[in-house]
């Protein structure tokens, strides 16, 4: 079976998958939008997290079998770089492979109406009855459940748990591999990653788990040229092609981590840059922000008591974007009522930290916040919101390395770590904050030229 796709063309299903892929766990998918409120900001981008799933899946496997090998063979010649074993390990290439696919599948089955934007209305973790023993110490966690909460429930503990077990029965792996893919910390006691196939006995789980989620991700790379196209900008294109062709793999003290190759590098670059350009110019796009703020503060009033995402996941599962839609129509909350009649607050200021905006000696927090005040003293109510984008979070978020293979003609290859091949890290380092406030279209026009200076 094939899948068209906008952005991969044909995508190709197994036969193990369908009953995934059929089921109301991810069907439900097609009711979620992927980009929550964006498409107030950007019309065409309605697509939902259904297709990206599949996106993520093929953009996986593509990497996979650069790795090693696939039914059409390695793209490259294989060595300590691309470890063969399509040829070499052909059962532990399937289950290797077949588990990938599914981790990538199920990625973003747990989220909520309109992807993000909801997640303020999840109830806490310890609702969720996440499996102790996999999860020591949720039964008592009072902090709020996230989507990646409800897909770990979903693959672990529910309807779709039978299906996963049926589908892994002929690779052999159950579904806490492929909750392992998605959430690192997972324990796994046996040694289903491991392979002594090629060159000694290797952990495979570090580059799996890096192709779900890492800075060179089969989910960033997929999302990216996707949202980009439905946007109808070009923030989110890079060369993915050569991306993945350049792919490779590192071992080292008996695990295998995801590796690239030098000439890739700027390629690699240009990822980053677009990630952090889609976020500054598509996903914070004020409009988009100010939906966001405003379901917020209707969720925070006394009148969305009676609107919870479920605990139980059985319940969950039907639970998608019209039901949200459904609620707010049906509401007399202000907040509500805006958000179903597409009457937002509309931006008054905007400031971006790192760029002189303005010609007074004056931090944009200490303007954001006079205007608020000057705003406070007329008795016009406003919405002040702050998006903060930044390059990347490889040093701050645990994770497995990347490497750089390096060649030169003249001196023997090495490898090393990312962070020693690029300065981008540095030269980004700085976090771009975009302050913003809101009033209400009716406030506007008589506060439109409240602290009016130059850039302002």
């Amino acid at each position: 079976m094939e899948i068209r796709d906008v952005i991969h063309g044909s995508i190709a299903i197994e036969p193990h998958e369908l009953p995934v892929i059929d089921s109301r766990y991810f069907q439900r998918l097609r009711h979620i939008q992927q980009l929550g409120f964006g498409e107030y900001s950007f019309p065409s981008a309605t697509h939902n997290r259904y297709i990206h799933s599949l996106g993520a899946m093929e953009t996986a496997t593509k990497a996979f079998d650069t790795l090693f090998g696939g039914p059409k063979g390695l793209r490259k010649k294989s060595g300590p770089r691309r470890l063969d074993l399509f040829g070499q390990a052909p059962k532990a290439h399937r289950r290797f492979r077949a588990v990938l696919r599914l981790a990538a599948l199920l990625h973003d089955c747990g989220h909520g109406p309109l992807s993000h934007t909801s997640e303020i209305a999840m109830p806490p973790r310890l609702d969720l009855k996440l499996p102790e023993k996999l999860f020591p110490g949720a039964s008592t966690d009072k902090s709020k459940a996230t989507h990646e909460d409800y897909t770990l429930k979903l693959i672990l503990d529910s309807g779709l748990t039978q299906i996963l077990e049926k589908a892994g029965l002929e690779f052999g792996f159950k579904p806490l591999h492929v909750a392992s893919l998605i959430d690192p910390n997972l324990k796994v006691d046996d040694d289903f990653f491991e392979d002594s196939s090629i060159d000694g006995k290797w952990d495979f789980r570090p580059v799996l788990q890096q192709l779900i989620s890492s800075e060179l991700d089969a989910d960033r790379m997929d999302y990216l040229r996707r949202d980009s196209w439905y946007a109808g900008v070009t923030y989110g294109q890079f060369d993915f092609d050569w991306l993945v062709a350049n792919l490779s793999a590192h071992r080292e003290n008996g695990r295998v981590f995801l590796g690239l190759e030098r000439k890739a590098l700027y390629s690699f670059e240009d990822f980053l840059i677009s990630r952090f350009h889609m976020f500054l110019m598509v996903y914070f796009h004020h409009k988009s922000v100010v939906f966001d703020e405003m379901l917020a503060r209707y969720f925070a009033s006394v009148d969305s008591k009676d609107y919870q995402l479920p605990s139980d996941i059985e319940a969950y599962v039907k639970i998608h974007d019209a039901d949200l839609y459904a609620h707010l129509a049906k509401s007399s909350n202000p907040w509500a009522r805006r958000i179903s009649e597409k009457r937002p607050y509309r931006m008054l200021v905007e400031l971006h930290s790192g760029m002189a905006e303005n010609s007074e000696p004056e931090t944009n927090q200490a303007m954001i916040a006079r205007l608020k005040a000057d705003l406070e003293k007329r008795k016009v109510d406003s919405i002040v919101t702050q998006s903060t984008g930044e390059l990347s979070k490889y040093f701050r978020k645990p994770g497995h390395p990347i490497f750089v293979h390096l060649d030169n003609l003249y001196q023997p290859s090495k490898t090393l770590r990312l962070e020693q091949c690029t300065d981008l890290f540095t030269r980004y380092s700085e976090k771009r904050v975009i302050s913003r406030i809101y009033v209400s279209p009716e406030d506007y026009e008589v506060c439109k030229n409240l602290g009016r200076s130059p850039g302002v």
